[in-house]
């Protein structure tokens, strides 16, 4: 399987199809799409806040755990047609040289997927974001956020014109005034569109992005309220899918699955009827 190469910020490029994952794959026939937004923390399994500290080293040398938790984050990504990947590495020494976004695509029989590098340490680490998709993107942005370099934000497109899809992943830095400035870039970026989801960690709960963001006037909706945040015992709501108005919440859930220090998210969505399945471009 071969990424998607696009210019940072630039997009408008075809990706690369694993057939066998083509012909092997699915998706509802009733305008139903299921989402899921999680941050992998590079595969380490962290259970305990002392575990930031002894297990530290994980995110700079390979460890035998990586592989299996990988595995567990794959046999999930099986229920998904769309899915926003946060902290994952695309290929150094501390995951054994595996992209990880890649591997996660293979796992869950994904035949579309992309890989941000946000931060490239070399060998070291390659600290990204991932997109694994069942439907054909149209257009993919990867777009440098403000503030400090090493956080993106992935731009997807579903369809043309205004009626399209648009899916924004993104990992939000953990200051507010930061954290500002790079959503009203999100917001100028899906601006003119009416079909919105953004997915990922956005180091804020809720209330703060609706009504105190640059995304306050959207009208968006965040159906996630529960905590995701740490996964051994949630405490702050940190992982978000929103939604704009024109897409019908049928399920949101907050996933039971500790394998990260973040819980998953995983919203399903029912698309308009001027935007379904059959008019989006699916597994051909």
């Amino acid at each position: 399987m071969r990424r998607f190469r696009t210019a940072r910020g630039i997009g408008l490029h075809q990706p690369q199809v694993n057939e066998h994952h083509v012909q092997a794959a699915s998706l509802p026939e009733d305008g139903r799409l299921r989402l899921l937004s999680f941050n992998i923390q590079v595969g380490i399994s962290t259970e305990r806040y002392r575990h930031y500290l002894t297990r530290s080293w994980q995110h700079l040398l390979p460890h035998h755990g990586r592989a299996g938790n990988l595995q567990k984050i794959g046999q999930l990504l099986h229920d998904f047609d769309l899915v926003a990947l946060q902290e994952a590495d695309g290929g150094s020494l501390r995951s054994g040289y595996v992209n990880q976004v890649e591997h996660l695509a293979q796992l869950g029989a994904f035949p579309y997927w992309y890989q941000q590098l946000n931060r490239n340490l070399g060998r070291f680490a390659q600290h990204s974001n991932g997109v694994l998709s069942r439907l054909k993107p149209q257009h993919i942005e990867d777009h440098p956020l403000p503030g400090p370099a090493g956080r993106g934000a992935i731009l997807v497109r579903f369809g043309e014109g205004e009626d399209a899809l648009i899916v924004v992943v993104m990992h939000l830095a953990l200051g507010a005034k930061t954290r500002a400035l790079q959503l009203a870039y999100i917001r100028d970026l899906i601006s003119g569109y009416r079909h919105q989801v953004l997915m990922g960690d956005m180091n804020t709960h809720a209330t703060d992005l609706l009504d105190h963001s640059p995304l306050r006037d959207l009208g968006l909706i965040a159906p996630q309220v529960e905590a995701t945040f740490p996964s051994w015992r949630p405490q702050r709501c940190l992982d978000h899918i929103l939604l704009s108005p024109s897409l019908t919440l049928e399920r949101v859930e907050v996933l039971a699955q500790p394998i990260s220090d973040h819980l998953p998210v995983a919203v399903e969505i029912r698309l308009p009827d001027a935007l379904t399945v059959d008019t989006l471009p699916v597994l051909s």
